[in-house]
């Protein structure tokens, strides 16, 4: 049996599911895409080939053989993109939390079956029907569980907006003990740079208490200042629209020392390097042109 334990975002990683690139599938249509960002390349002719995300897929798994991490991989489904294993569960403390996610995508979730049938029954949660929620917007940080949401009324327009209040009330009623924390995102169908998909693409602490945050991601810029003040304005990395839209706080932590990032972060590695941390640079490029960097492509299960 799996015990799953994780509290936070940085503590040292002992097992994850990393997510597939084999198998993907064709260039999808314009109208079966999930995002903005993914529309812009495939409208191009630069969607991302199947073989080169493969690659960027293993650098990251030979990363976590140097720190001796212990990986899982979804079962291949024939022509399915299998990238954004973040997206269709997650875990806080015990838990694992089923994602209520894009119909379209149910054939992911049997996936990882063989992990999810070694998790205590007590400890596998799906929430109800109404609640909508995938895991790039949840972010257990000790005592709180941030969580990046939509509440405005044209909700169901949004293609983007993934996870709603219900799925926000859902989850302080299974964790009452902890202060869930959520935090209104900018959506966009049409234009990326103005779409925060999930909350972790414009937010996402490192260490022990610093933080990557992109302002125009939130909708509230009172919540906004509230996570400012919570990491203070000294323990933060302001990012860009254009290093927002290039998923610069996407990034991922092996501990509260070593975080995996993509090599063409120069601005952020820089920065990390200069605050102490230790940074495995990985291309991961291909792949951020789905709207989806390192966290989106990883699901921590166990942390110190």
């Amino acid at each position: 049996m799996l015990e799953l334990n994780i509290k936070n975002e940085t503590s040292r990683l002992r097992a994850v599911v990393l997510g597939t690139a084999k198998s993907n599938g064709p260039t999808p249509k314009v109208e079966d895409c999930y995002d903005p960002k993914s529309v812009e390349h495939v409208l191009a002719g630069t969607y991302p080939k199947e073989l080169d995300m493969i690659l960027e897929m293993e650098a990251v798994a030979e990363v976590f053989k140097k720190y001796d991490v212990t990986v899982f991989r979804p079962k291949i489904i024939e022509d399915c993109n299998q990238i954004f294993s973040r997206d269709i569960a997650f875990v806080i403390e015990e838990k694992i939390i089923r994602a209520n996610i894009l119909p379209d995508r149910e054939k992911e979730i049997e996936a990882i079956e063989s992990v999810w049938n070694q998790i205590k029954d007590e400890n596998r949660i799906v929430l109800p029907e109404e609640c909508h929620v995938e895991g790039g917007d949840v972010m257990p940080w000790n005592d709180y569980i941030f969580i990046g949401t939509y509440s405005g009324e044209d909700y169901p327009d949004y293609i983007t907006a993934r996870t709603n209040m219900d799925a926000v009330i859902a989850i302080q009623e299974l964790f009452p003990e902890k202060t869930v924390k959520s935090f209104e995102l900018r959506k966009s169908n049409t234009n990326a740079k103005e779409n925060a998909l999930h909350l972790d693409c414009c937010f996402q602490p490192v260490g022990k208490d610093k933080a990557i945050i992109h302002k125009n991601g939130f909708l509230v810029e009172s919540e906004y200042e509230w996570l400012v003040d919570f990491f203070g304005k000294e323990n933060i990395f302001e990012i860009t629209k254009d290093e927002m839209y290039n998923m610069n706080s996407n990034i991922f932590s092996i501990s509260e020392e070593v975080i995996i990032s993509e090599k063409n972060f120069t601005r952020l590695n820089t920065w990390l390097r200069e605050q102490g941390f230790t940074v495995e640079e990985v291309p991961y490029a291909e792949i951020s042109k789905q709207e989806g960097l390192l966290r989106c492509t990883t699901m921590p299960l166990i942390r110190d």
